[in-house]
């Protein structure tokens, strides 16, 4: 065991003198399930991180971004491609919107009625306008919920699902769980900003992967204009908050989210042919959080047409 444990010290050391100064991220395995070193140029941090059963090494960085964290990967397989900090727990604002969605279609009945309450529209910033006793099904909620990031709706949804906030936030707590998020903690259903909720770029990219293998989801992200009539009668066209959709042809949707403590956050995805990538990005201070997605999926798509993969998969599937 000892002469394993040797061997496996030297080829890391090898491995980090082999790679030094190339601009490569760097996942040096220490043993499955417990502690990865991971370095970029000179620096080094040891941080605890559940790894697949096998080890595996090396995501190559990618074109330079401005999100805090960032983790690009491909869409089917799971493979990382590129990343910054992406273990690193921070606000993902309304991304997490992805977590509702997902409890919600759990339950399924998206015909169902459902009638607004006084409580479930006293919030901000963004909201859909519904009014106390108006009734909408689920569906036309959750298309209008994702579409517009309205948070009103999203206490709608929550409430109807498990009566209270706290107990749906329960539900998302369980299921990012169940997609193997180990650190995470929701404590609402849109996002907006409370001690103690946090998630990860990592695990972000767990939830983006159910998100983009359920058909609900699919449909309703990569529309840029949703249909809404209100119970009054009134029509609006809804316009997605994701500034990507028809501007960057490849792309097909996923969740915006800003507040001003988590900063400008964005999950996109993009597909042309047979390459998928996903990319959550958390933390920009910038405008530039656009022109970032597309760079960095552009060179991801590229990148796959030419490689087989890079690293460890971030999704285990269920």
């Amino acid at each position: 065991m000892r002469l394993t444990q040797l061997l496996m010290i030297g080829a890391a050391a090898a491995l980090l003198a082999s790679c030094a100064g190339q601009g490569v991220v760097r996942a040096i395995p220490v043993a499955p399930n417990t502690q990865h070193m991971y370095a970029q140029g000179d620096d080094a941090l040891v941080m605890p991180v559940l790894l697949p059963e096998r080890p595996m090494l090396v995501a190559t960085s990618g074109p330079a971004i401005r999100a805090a964290s960032y983790l690009l990967l491909d869409a089917r397989t799971g493979q990382h491609l590129a990343g910054r900090n992406f273990e690193t727990a921070r606000g993902v604002a309304s991304t997490q919107k992805l977590v509702t969605a997902l409890v919600v279609l759990d339950a399924g009945n998206l015909d169902k009625m459902v009638r607004v309450q006084a409580s479930d529209v006293a919030v901000e910033p963004t909201r859909l306008g519904i009014k106390p006793g108006e009734v909408y099904s689920r569906r036309e909620l959750l298309y209008a919920f994702l579409i517009k990031s309205a948070n009103d709706v999203a206490n709608v949804l929550a409430r109807d699902n498990a009566g209270s906030i706290s107990a749906f936030a329960a539900k998302m707590n369980a299921k990012a769980r169940a997609l193997g998020c180990a650190n995470s903690h929701f404590k609402n259903p849109h996002g907006l900003t409370v001690g103690g909720q946090y998630s990860t770029a990592r695990d972000m990219a767990r939830v983006a992967m159910a998100a983009y293998r359920n058909g609900v989801i699919r449909d309703v992200v990569r529309r840029k204009h949703f249909g809404f009539r209100f119970a009054s009668g009134r029509y609006i066209s809804l316009t997605n908050t994701n500034e990507l959709l028809g501007v960057m042809p490849e792309c097909n949707g996923m969740k915006t989210g800003y507040t001003v403590a988590s900063g400008r956050c964005l999950i996109s995805s993009a597909a042309s042919g047979s390459r998928e990538v996903i990319l959550v990005q958390l933390g920009t201070k910038t405008k530039y959080i656009w022109e970032d997605a597309r760079i960095m999926m552009s060179w991801g798509l590229l990148r796959l047409r030419g490689s087989g993969g890079m690293t460890a998969d971030v999704w285990t599937g269920n």
